[in-house]
């Protein structure tokens, strides 16, 4: 079995992808620190290297939440704003005109709750922007929508987005979603943020139309947290690592068995709150935290 993860960061550094991407050029890995968190950012510049790693061309920013995870002091106002700057970053080709944010999963799976959990965090103002001119001419327009899975609409994500897309017209769309992880430590710690776009499902085997600029014609920026871990590949890298070949538990995980963590309501919870109020002051540079908590009030 291959090494499942969709992590770019360990795509290249874990499984067949450490191979086969260690002799290419065509990617450039930087780390940096912002409001005390740790961001490893990653650019694919070629198909070669985009093929081995099996991840699109283009940036992939992972934020290291252990600040957040440890409670230290102000870390939720400073993962907000560490991740509302790689937003930013990253919509600066269309850093004017209406923003469409969704947020994909089944908020009755909790692990897939993400995305649905992160729209409630989400100040809509397009309807504001329209129709109270005189107090909100100066806000950009935002929508915010969680359409759910196929299993509860009968129609597909892409579907339902592209004819949100006609209605609200938007300069582009923002996808909150939940990843899967090839290692344990990453579980629920991690936030990456990539302009790729985002396969709803494939991360539990899944896959769904994909979101992109090509599908949706407008800049799609993923943002997603790791809630699950693949039991194969836990396996499977254990079995690596202790030099063991042919283990026969391997077969017993020849079914999808996935692994996520024992607090994973409240994580879940926390993580949506974050996404949720950095899309916010990502898209309005003015607000501060306590400005989206009297928002949201």
């Amino acid at each position: 079995m291959g090494y499942r993860t969709d992590l770019a960061v360990e795509a290249l550094d874990y499984g067949a992808g450490k191979q086969a991407a260690g002799h290419m050029r065509g990617f450039t890995r930087t780390e940096e620190a912002t409001e005390g968190f740790t961001v490893t950012k990653l650019v694919i510049h070629t198909e070669e290297v985009a093929q081995a790693l099996e991840k699109p061309c283009g940036t992939y920013a992972t934020l290291d939440l252990g600040a957040l995870i440890r409670r230290e002091e102000d870390a939720f106002p400073r993962a907000c704003h560490a991740l509302a700057r790689l937003l930013r970053e990253l919509l600066e080709p269309a850093k004017e005109g209406a923003v469409l944010v969704t947020g994909l999963g089944n908020r009755s799976i909790t692990p897939d709750a993400v995305g649905p959990l992160t729209v409630e965090h989400i100040i809509a103002t397009r309807h504001l922007v329209s129709h109270v001119p005189e107090h909100f001419a100066g806000w950009r327009p935002v929508s915010a929508v969680a359409p759910g899975v196929l299993g509860q609409t009968g129609v597909e994500t892409g579907e339902l987005l592209d004819g949100l897309r006609e209605a609200v017209a938007p300069a582009a769309v923002i996808a909150v979603d939940a990843l899967a992880t090839g290692r344990l430590s990453n579980l629920m710690r991690t936030i990456q943020v990539t302009d790729t776009g985002i396969t709803p499902g494939s991360g539990v085997g899944n896959a769904r139309n994909e979101l992109s600029r090509r599908t949706l014609g407008v800049p799609v920026i993923a943002v997603g947290v790791p809630t699950v871990v693949d039991g194969a590949t836990i396996a499977h890298e254990i079995c690596t690592q202790a030099g063991v070949s042919g283990c026969e538990a391997l077969d017993d995980l020849a079914q999808p068995v996935l692994v996520t963590s024992r607090d994973i309501d409240r994580e879940v919870a926390d993580v949506s709150r974050v996404i949720g109020y950095a899309v916010n002051m990502a898209l309005h540079p003015r607000l501060s935290v306590e400005d989206v908590d009297l928002y949201l009030s």
